[in-house]
């Protein structure tokens, strides 16, 4: 996608918040109505910009009711040996730290353990927050949401290296050797931050 696309792309996402925060609130025949044809509109714009028929933009892009907020993306952060923990994506074949959507009722270090154990099969127990950042700052692919990244330090307590059913290898990665990444997921520059916390204990929280 280009530069020019990728501008499109975030005032698509922004008409497609105000259509959805719109409609949530308005009371009004006439105000839902201009939401509806602006939320439309954005529908259009992006089928425009992407490879995606309008009927899978209709339920990824604006399926969502309710006041619009970014969606939260957890990952765990495990060292052992000054090694970082990172599985392999079998949707792409890249590795990342084991993470995914936070969950309903499940609180954001709940959240972190539960993924590490899904993907890399490790049992393990929170221990600190790392970092919060935007994925629209840092070098990911475009995407049609707005994403916060929560990065948790995790300590190992038991279990055992094993694929899940996202992941097919699990292995641990020294800072200067690093595999290719699933930049969906995360970039070489977060991975490296969180090294910077391996180095320096008391480094404090990053965020955007």
């Amino acid at each position: 996608m280009s530069k020019h696309s990728t501008v499109w792309l975030e005032w698509v996402k922004r008409l497609q918040a105000i259509s959805q925060s719109g409609l949530t609130y308005a009371k009004d025949v006439y105000d839902i109505e201009r939401y509806e044809q602006l939320r439309d509109l954005s529908l259009e714009m992006m089928n425009k910009y992407t490879d995606m028929e309008i009927e899978q933009i209709r339920d990824l892009f604006a399926g969502e009711t309710g006041y619009a907020t970014p969606k939260v993306d957890i990952r765990g952060v495990v060292f052992r040996n000054d090694r970082i923990l990172m599985v392999r994506e079998k949707s792409d074949g890249g590795w990342s730290l084991p993470g995914g959507w936070a969950d309903i009722g499940i609180s954001p270090g709940e959240t972190a353990t539960k993924e590490i154990k899904e993907e890399s099969g490790f049992d393990t127990t929170p221990a600190r927050l790392l970092a919060v950042l935007d994925k629209a700052k840092h070098n990911h692919p475009p995407s049609a949401y707005h994403i916060y990244k929560i990065f948790i330090r995790c300590e190992i307590v038991g279990g055992q290296a094993s694929g899940g059913m996202e992941t097919s290898d699990v292995r641990f990665f020294s800072e200067d050797s690093l595999p290719p990444l699933s930049l969906e997921r995360n970039t070489e520059f977060q991975i490296k931050l969180m090294f910077e916390f391996l180095k320096d204990p008391g480094k404090a929280p990053v965020f955007d």
